[in-house]
């Protein structure tokens, strides 16, 4: 049973709340429904965690090193275009594979959105295909850990 690690970053838990015609109408507990069965589906153990502080985020991907989280799903939110501690935390767990998940598609919105200084640290970045991009993600970390 692989173990997969979920992160979201700021305003993530805000899904059907904030910008609607960007993020869809489905709220957060919609995605962490879709993540639970897309788990019992794959067989995977898969962990969700969401927070709106960089530090949380840091420490988050440190202790992936250690506690047998075999890939990492990260969607950064406005972090992905400046944080570059997020960037060398994600870098240092080199043993793990990371996939960087945006609902947006990124390259289409405005000018500072379009780049990550994230995704260079990761393996795979999946941008603009809403919350499906979550599943895609799981089902790439799998073939990635095979």
């Amino acid at each position: 049973m692989n173990k997969l690690l979920i992160i979201n970053g700021p305003n993530l838990n805000f899904l059907g709340i904030r910008e609607k015609d960007v993020y869809g109408k489905e709220d957060y507990d919609y995605l962490l429904g879709l993540i639970a069965k897309k788990g019992e589906e794959t067989g995977c153990r898969i962990e969700v965690f969401q927070t709106n502080h960089e530090g949380a985020i840091i420490d988050r991907i440190q202790d992936a090193y250690s506690d047998g989280t075999e890939a990492i799903i990260i969607n950064p939110g406005a972090f992905t275009h400046y944080s570059y501690a997020i960037h060398d935390a994600l870098a240092s767990v080199t043993t793990i594979p990371k996939i960087e998940v945006h609902i947006s598609d990124i390259t289409a919105r405005e000018e500072w959105r379009r780049v990550s200084v994230t995704a260079p640290a990761c393996d795979k970045q999946i941008y603009g295909r809403g919350l499906q991009g979550y599943l895609d993600a799981i089902d790439d970390a799998i073939l990635m850990l095979k």
